[in-house]
This record gives structure tokens, sequence and C-alpha cells, in this order.
């Protein structure tokens, strides 16, 4: 007699770069998102979710970790994940999961090179047991070596020279001006990443044993810059109504981030919008797929989905792109929530931090958390049994840290002014009051302290 596990199975789905207002079920008709909507419907989606760090590696490392990525030295791109810190990953691997991954772990950048097959002993160290780590899109396209199992496969096509022409051709002015440089993808739409990344999990989940529960992590590359959508997609978007940019005198704002100021022209905005529109289209027809496969499987209503995102993107608001400020759409990220006894279809406005999902899923999965960690579970909101979690979130880069309450945030930059904004009155953030709100600004210096200690 074969043996089938009846542990339920997690399926964490996080993209890069996804700010917490581009979705249909979250109010946005722009973009066309019916996968993403269904999870939507079938669970519960979070409104005031945040990011530990308003940049990929840090918020993965803490998001591994349970930690405050500040607390072990992760205050940018360019850290690792410290060997002696474990990860939930492990945990799921030491309780008999089976834990696979397909697409962007970024938890040792500094190294490039991520194996043929993606499963460096790196991977199987921070607990994978089933890897396939793929690279980000310019992480793929820096080099005509491949350093991954996707630049593996584009050379195996022939696509791979190409592609790294094209990123060259796209990063001649600047790594934050190559956002201006926002034509569609030069490759094929079977070969772009993040449809390689979907169809690799649905092939996984259509072969994995179920004798074993299992942990999947699958990491969408997009819709991070370049805005390189696959002409397929893009033409869908190319006269499509999107949401104008915020406009902002910067008055008030610190000079490090004027100096970030990339263009205010509201058809060049209007343009990268629609086609980070489009590339988050690509991506939700690959979550299409991969629910159907565990459809297929009959796995659905034994299987936790978790979709997420790192962090947000500017996306032209206050002239500004990419991430790495402290502003709502670097910080805010999309989070929904669907499975066994998850309630359907509601929403929670509750404060997460992105590292909560750490010892939440854990909890899901009925295991212990890991020990002296910052991440606090809300599965207390998932029961039904309260509707608040934190009283304050916190996040923090090389050169700022944010704290944010329901009604305030406090930006403390280092060597600049601070910035303090009553998100009531001024959703956009366009008024400082740092400086007539003195009482204020002390009061969340001396909470930004505690939160870090």
């Amino acid at each position: 007699m074969s043996r089938k596990s009846d542990r339920p199975n997690i399926l964490f789905i996080m993209d890069d770069q996804h700010r917490f207002d581009y979705l249909g079920c979250a109010g946005l008709d722009s973009v066309n998102t019916p996968n993403i909507d269904r999870l939507a419907s079938r669970g519960v989606r979070f409104t005031n979710c945040f990011t530990n760090s308003p940049i990929c590696v840090p918020a993965r490392i803490g998001l591994a970790s349970g930690l405050q990525p500040s607390r072990i030295g992760a205050v940018d791109n360019w850290c690792s994940l410290p060997s002696n810190i474990p990860t939930f990953y492990q945990r799921f691997r030491d309780h008999g999961y089976r834990v696979g991954c397909v697409g962007k772990l970024d938890l040792n950048k500094p190294d490039p090179y991520n194996g043929k097959n993606g499963d460096r002993a790196d991977a199987f160290k921070w607990g994978f047991t089933h890897p396939e780590e793929c690279e980000g899109k310019m992480h793929a396209a820096r080099s005509l070596t491949p350093q991954g199992p996707y630049s593996y496969y584009l050379q195996e096509h022939g696509l791979l020279e190409p592609f790294n022409k094209d990123y060259m051709s796209r990063f001649k002015i600047g790594h934050q001006q190559s956002v201006l440089n926002h034509h569609d993808s030069v490759l094929p739409t079977e070969h772009f990443a993040d449809i390689y990344i979907g169809r690799r999990t649905a092939e996984w989940i259509e072969k994995v044993p179920d004798d074993y529960p299992w942990f999947n992590f699958v990491s969408f590359v997009g819709p991070h810059d370049p805005f390189d959508p696959p002409t397929e997609y893009a033409e869908k978007y190319r006269e499509k109504d999107v949401p104008s940019a915020v406009k902002d005198s910067m008055q008030g704002k610190p000079e490090w981030v004027k100096n970030r100021q990339i263009t205010d022209d509201p058809e060049i905005i209007a343009s990268t919008r629609r086609q980070y529109c489009a590339a988050i289209e690509v991506i939700d027809d690959q979550i299409g797929m991969i629910l159907d496969a565990l459809e297929r499987r009959n796995m659905v209503d034994n299987t936790y989905i978790i979709f997420t995102s790192d962090h947000g993107e500017m996306l032209g608001d206050h002239g500004l792109y990419q991430k790495s400020v402290g502003y709502e759409p670097a910080l805010h990220v999309p989070l929904i929530i669907s499975g066994p006894d998850i309630p359907e279809g509601e929403v929670s406005d509750a404060l997460i931090e992105l590292i909560d999902l750490n010892p939440t899923v854990c909890e899901l999965a009925g295991l212990p958390a890991q020990e002296n960690i910052d991440a606090k579970s809300f599965g207390s909101i998932l029961r039904k049994e309260s509707l608040n979690h934190r009283s304050d979130i916190v996040s923090a880069e090389r050169n700022f840290r944010v704290l944010r309450t329901n009604r305030y945030k406090y930006i403390e930059n280092y060597n600049d002014i601070s910035e303090l904004y009553d998100l009531k009155e001024d959703p956009l953030e366009l008024k400082n009051l740092g400086e007539v709100q003195p009482e204020l600004v002390r009061k969340f210096a001396l909470r930004i302290r505690q939160r870090f200690l």
C-alpha cells in the first residue's frame, strides 16, 4: 500500500518589486490579475504588509531568518545570509518536508554563480532539498558566461547573446536611468524569465511525490525593472489608462532623495507603468498555470498558498523609480494567504511585517517557530481570533530607518533631515511635518531605537 502524506503543503509565491496597489483585487482596473484575484477570493488579503527593507537581498534575508535584516548586517544588496543563522526553510526540511525552490533567492548575491542546475551547495545549506535557484533578469544578462539555470537555458536556445546585448545597451545610461529604456523584451514569449520559472514550477508540482509534504518557494524575477515584458503582453497595454504619478515639489524632502529623481514627464511615466502592468500579467498567467497543476494533482485542498513581494516600486511617484526609499510605493507590498480553514474573501487591515510570514507559515504547517526571532506570527488573524497584530512596523536600509503606525510615518535619514508624515491627512507623503511636530518626532525617534535594540 502506498503512503500519502496528510500534512499540508506550502506554496510560497513571491515576485520582485511589486507595489501593493497594482492588483485587480486591490481595486486597480489598469492591470489584469484574475489568478491572483482568485487567490484573494479564496483567502485573506492583507492591505497593510510592509517589507523590512526596501531592497531585494535584506528583505529576503529577513524573511528567511525571521530577523530584522539590519540586525545581521543586511543593509544593502551586497550581503549574504550568515551561515550560522537558521532559516525557516531548514525548519521545514528538519520536520520532514521536501523543500523546493524555483527562481530568485538572493541570499548570497556576492557569489554570482548559482550552478548549472541552480543547485549550488549554498542552497542545500539554507534548507532546500530540491533547489533550482535562478538568476534575476539583470543577473542572467550581465555575462555571456552563464551564471545559473536560466542563462544556461538561454544559451542552449541561442538567446543569451542577444539578451546580453539588449541589456548592455539599456544600462549605458546608468543603472537608475535605465528604467527609461523600457522597450519590450527581445526574447520570444516562451523564453521570458518569468514564464520559464512558471513552467518549471508547474513541472515540479506535476512530478513531486505525495508521500511527504512539500514546501515550494516560487520566486518570480518580475515585475522588477527593466520594464521589458514580451511584446505579446505589452501590446495589451499600449493604450491602457494607468494611474497618474504623485507629483511632488520635493519641499521638505532630504537632499539624497531629491538627487534620486529621474523624471516627472507624465508620458514617460505612463509608458513605464503600462510595461509594469504587462509584466504583472505575465506573472499572473504563470500563477494560473501553477494553480492548474495543483488542481490536476488534487492538492489544492491541502495546500496553503502565500502570495507576496519582497518590496515595492516607486514607478514615477515623486519623480522616483525603483525602491530604496521610505515611501509607501517602495515599502508597501501585497499579501494574500489561502488554504485549508483560511476564511475566504476577507480583507485585513492589520499591520504586518514581511518577516512575520516566517513564523506564521510554520504555524500553518503545525511546526514550532524558530527561537529568538524578531518576527511574530499573525496566525490568530487567520483563525479570526483577533483583528490586530502590530502597533507599528519598521523598515531599514543603509542610510535610513522607518517607523510606520496606522496614522504616521517617521523616516530617520542619517546625516540628513528627518521626515514625518500624517498618512491620514497626507496619504501621498507630500508634507513633511518634522519641523512643526517636534514632540511626535521625539516620540517616534525613541520608539524606533527601541524597535532596533
